[in-house]
């Protein structure tokens, strides 16, 4: 495959998947897309064809890229009535390419890819890291499994959308680098967390106290992005707490069947279950400070007595 004027279909416009499908048609592509939500204005104002469900999507496109929430809505959109797989079965001369880049279960995608090499076809897994930023800049991190050559075939359309681009394996490991991406986070937000409020709750200025640790080993992009959110309070996501409950949620469940102890993410996942609990799901994860606020009795920011 090359860059130019491919038929590339894409399921699910959300926070990211509009604007990554956004960079898709502005480089010329021709796209079929399907949602079940309302189309972004950078869609529904674009050349791209609505389609009424994936099995058409699939049927007119020669790449087919879903982007949706959880392994279950994966499932459904690729096997489930009037699926995309159902689009497949008639495909004849050059492979289909189905492209997941949705955050799922490595083990579940290691199933889905058998099914859609039974139909003939090619199957990644390609989940992203960067947000809505790193869609809307085309800068997404794009972990990626599969075969060399399908990669090979794919990756200029992958540029358009990402910067850190890297073949990790075979079928189901870029969701497991997915998941070991989510760990990382998740446990640096706490560590963050717990820094500042450490700082704050002894006096001292948090904002200040960033500023000085991001000039030494523990700076990091957590400290520089979400420890200023933090000390400004601003949790509007950015990466709401449920979706990154769902990544954690993949990561023990996987855990626990390959026998793996993951202490410090199941008490991350704990921190923002109680973030939940105070009606948080929806807040940015850097929210996770929260919780140990409420812990602490104190909040950053706030003036010691």
């Amino acid at each position: 495959m090359t860059a130019q004027a491919l038929k590339i279909g894409f399921i699910g416009l959300g926070t990211m998947g509009a604007p990554m499908a956004g960079q898709l048609i502005k480089a010329g592509h021709q796209l079929f897309v399907h949602t079940r939500g309302k189309l972004a204005p950078e869609i529904s104002g674009s050349s791209a064809t609505c389609c009424g469900d994936a099995k058409s999507v699939a049927e007119q496109a020669d790449l087919i890229i879903t982007m949706v929430p959880d392994t279950p809505d994966v499932e459904a959109v690729l096997f489930g009535a009037a699926g995309v797989a159902a689009g497949l079965q008639a495909v004849s001369g050059q492979r289909k390419v189905v492209i997941d880049m949705s955050s799922i279960s490595p083990i579940a995608t290691k199933t889905f890819a058998q099914k859609i090499n039974a139909l003939g076809c090619d199957y990644l897994d390609a989940p992203v890291s960067g947000g809505e930023v790193g869609a809307k800049n085309a800068t997404l991190s794009i972990m990626v499994g599969g075969l060399d050559a399908v990669f090979d075939r794919v990756k200029p359309v992958f540029e358009l959308m990402g910067k850190n681009i890297t073949l990790v394996g075979g079928n189901g490991d870029g969701q497991t680098a997915k998941v070991a991406n989510q760990i990382i986070v998740a446990l640096n937000i706490e560590a963050v967390a717990e820094a500042l409020l450490f700082a704050a709750k002894a006096g001292a200025d948090p904002a200040r106290v960033r500023q000085a640790l991001m000039g030494g080993f523990a700076s990091s992009k957590i400290l520089e992005v979400h420890g200023e959110r933090m000390v400004k309070r601003t949790f509007n996501p950015g990466f709401r707490i449920e979706l990154h409950q769902k990544d954690l949620n993949l990561a023990l469940a996987t855990a626990k069947e390959i026998g793996v102890s993951l202490p410090n993410t199941a008490g991350a996942q704990q921190l923002f279950n109680a973030c939940v609990a105070h009606g948080g799901k929806g807040w940015d994860h850097s929210a996770m400070v929260r919780a140990l606020e409420k812990l602490a009795n104190f909040e950053i920011g706030q003036i010691p007595v």
